[in-house]
């Protein structure tokens, strides 16, 4: 069992936490578009408070533990090791709670190119724990706004994961999925959930739109977020996430596997 000492110095080693890739002048800039209700950065969520600049530092030094100091805006963002450890335990429990259950799940990410490998081993352990892992609306096309304009994608899913593909894209040759912040494949996802299937997932695990959606609509939900991802700890600090683990989202693929090992022990979903 991969200990907390060991993991914590594993976090610092891969850049999960610790000084990140991320830059404070992004984070910031995310910052002062989420205080503009830019639905780039919202992620679905809509806020029930009016969150200023100052009030979004202050709330992501306390979840992350980035600086407070407003006057600092250069050099790499911080990610505190110790609330990052705190995160991962919270998010277990809730894994843990779902499968003693035997609930229902839905498991979605933005970040494939990253975070697959780590969904899909949880989403292999809960089915093997006996909750239902729900594919809903495989195949199905959604029109998503990106920097390029309107492009339409296609909702995949890898051993119970789901994400997005360009039309088109073969899915094998490495080529795992597109990233993105949308909360629609989540929306459509649990449409076709509800009119297909006839039922709700109690609980949905990923990032960006994936949990921000879906809390925004009253299911409980959990995910990874980065300093430049404020949606998901505002979404935490209003109760409609649940948990939102604070870590850098786009290191190496490799670098999430003592999280997963982590995570499982945590939850006794080991097998």
């Amino acid at each position: 069992m991969l200990s907390t000492g060991a993991l914590r110095a594993h976090l610092l080693a891969a850049r999960l936490a610790g000084p990140v890739a991320t830059s404070r002048e992004v984070s910031l800039r995310s910052y002062r578009l989420f205080a503009a209700r830019d639905p780039r950065v919202m992620l679905g969520l809509d806020p029930a408070w009016g969150w200023k600049e100052l009030d979004l530092l202050r709330l992501m030094a306390d979840k992350c533990g980035v600086s407070n100091d407003p006057a600092h805006v250069a050099g790499p963002d911080v990610i505190d090791p110790e609330r990052t450890l705190a995160g991962l335990d919270a998010f277990a429990q809730r894994l843990s709670s779902a499968a003693v259950r035997r609930a229902p799940v839905l498991f979605g990410t933005g970040h494939p190119h990253r975070l697959l490998g780590f969904y899909v081993a949880l989403a292999d352990a809960m089915s093997a724990a006996g909750c239902a892992v729900l594919t809903p609306a495989q195949g199905r096309c959604i029109d998503i706004t990106t920097r390029f304009g309107v492009r339409t994608y296609k909702l995949d899913y890898v051993r119970g994961v789901a994400m997005v593909r360009e039309p088109g894209v073969r899915p094998h040759g490495g080529e795992p999925g597109a990233h993105t912040h949308s909360p629609l494949p989540v929306r459509v996802a649990l449409e076709a959930a509800v009119m297909v299937h006839g039922r709700l997932p109690e609980l949905v695990v990923g990032d960006h739109g994936w949990v921000c959606g879906a809390g925004q609509l009253g299911i409980e939900a959990i995910g990874l977020a980065d300093t430049d991802d404020p949606a998901l700890f505002v979404g935490e600090a209003e109760g409609r996430v649940s948990v939102a683990v604070p870590l850098d989202d786009a290191v190496r693929s490799a670098h999430y596997r003592p999280l997963t090992r982590y995570v499982l022990n945590r939850a006794r979903l080991s097998q």
